[in-house]
């Protein structure tokens, strides 16, 4: 389906951070041509998450400023390009939108490749829906790309050479300098050694909305035998155990008795194959023992969602920094990851991560909604509906 003429050169606002630190402000846009392959999403709900947060305060992924932000989006599809075969005019979609520019959810139309969005489940409202994408896509990322474990809802993935990129598909520095234990110097991939049988694994940041994410398409990957733990308060202990984990670990422990813990819960007590860590987890002074959970004698897998902090990641470790957009990079597999999302919702294999609440209804509601999100969340997606 060609683009709507009639759309083509109407207005939309957008809701733009004008410099690093602020203010937002609402300005008018030209409506989108899509490309080829893309589609023009008018949205319902947007998610609002931590990188927004550090893309205001820090520039993170910012190239310049001003800039459109939002990671996360929901609503319904009012263009197509000429390619597209997924989706048509009317069709309810959740979008992992990309940071900046035309693909950034802060704006009354996002306009993303068409791999980069998936049907709406039928029982997830627009809210809902806008809350679980970068999530999902995030612990994927860990499980697939960062820990070498198949996820049977997808085909076997064949990665890219340059594999460790940012959001605009540039290397990144901070990740080419990861320690992979005995891997070649220069050698940024896990995939190193041949891959292991994981049998136990520690989520660190179990509540965290990758965390939650994690749990479930790691018990989907390892099935009902394999030992999966997670940190997290002890409030969302029952929630967990629902959606997978074995066993949930206080996070407030101290690094010392976590660990005792957490070996505890495995078998012979000699700790875990793997840590995918959600929440930069063993960062910081504090909590350096934690790389102690390991097993001795296992593969000593190591996977951590990047937040912008540095791991130092100890020899003999295999570790490996992700980003959800990596799954929508690879050659085969990842491009039909978020359309699986919806399968996996509609087949009851996957639950909404988190808890969400509303916390405005317009594009000028979404910095008061950030600003809740620096102050402290806990188990909870806000989201700001349109």
């Amino acid at each position: 389906m060609a683009p709507v003429a009639s759309t083509s050169t109407s207005i939309m606002r957008q809701y733009v951070a004008t410099k690093k630190g602020g203010p937002f402000q609402v300005v008018t846009g030209t409506y989108p041509t899509p490309g080829p392959d893309e589609i023009c999403v008018r949205n319902r709900a947007v998610g609002l998450n931590a990188l927004d947060l550090k893309n205001l305060y820090h520039g993170q992924t910012v190239k310049a400023w001003p800039e459109i932000f939002g990671i996360d989006a929901a609503g319904v599809v009012e263009v197509v390009g000429d390619k597209v075969t997924q989706f048509k005019a009317g069709d309810a979609v959740m979008c992992s939108a990309g940071l900046g520019g035309r693909r950034g959810g802060f704006q009354e139309v996002t306009t993303v490749p068409e791999h980069f969005a998936a049907l709406k489940p039928a029982a997830w409202s627009f809210a809902q829906a806008s809350s679980a994408p970068i999530c999902y896509l995030a612990a994927c990322a860990a499980i697939t790309k960062g820990l070498g474990i198949s996820l049977p809802h997808l085909a076997p993935l064949d990665t890219p050479k340059e594999d460790h990129v940012d959001y605009y598909g540039e290397k990144n520095p901070q990740v080419s300098n990861i320690n992979n234990g005995d891997a070649e110097p220069g050698d940024t991939s896990a995939a190193t050694k041949p891959p292991v049988a994981v049998r136990s694994v520690l989520v660190l940041g179990g509540s965290s909305g990758v965390g939650t994410s994690a749990l479930q398409l790691l018990r989907i990957a390892l099935g009902p035998d394999a030992v999966i733990l997670c940190t997290n308060s002890p409030a969302h202990n029952k929630r967990l155990v629902g959606l997978g984990a074995t066993a949930c670990v206080d996070r407030n422990l101290g690094a010392k008795k976590l660990v005792a813990a957490v070996k505890a819960a495995t078998p012979s007590g000699k700790g875990v194959d793997a840590v995918l860590d959600a929440v930069a987890g063993v960062g910081g002074d504090d909590s350096s023992g934690l790389w102690e959970v390991l097993r001795a004698d296992g593969p000593k897998l190591y996977s951590n969602v990047f937040t912008g902090e540095e791991i130092n990641v100890p020899d003999g470790v295999r570790g490996k920094p992700v980003f959800a957009h990596m799954m929508l990079s690879v050659i085969k597999g990842g491009k039909a990851a978020m359309g699986k999302l919806g399968e996996l919702v509609e087949e009851g294999k996957y639950q909404l991560p988190l808890d969400i609440k509303v916390v405005g209804r317009s594009l000028e509601d979404i910095g008061k909604g950030l600003d809740r999100l620096q102050a402290g969340v806990s188990g909870t997606k806000l989201v700001v509906s349109l």
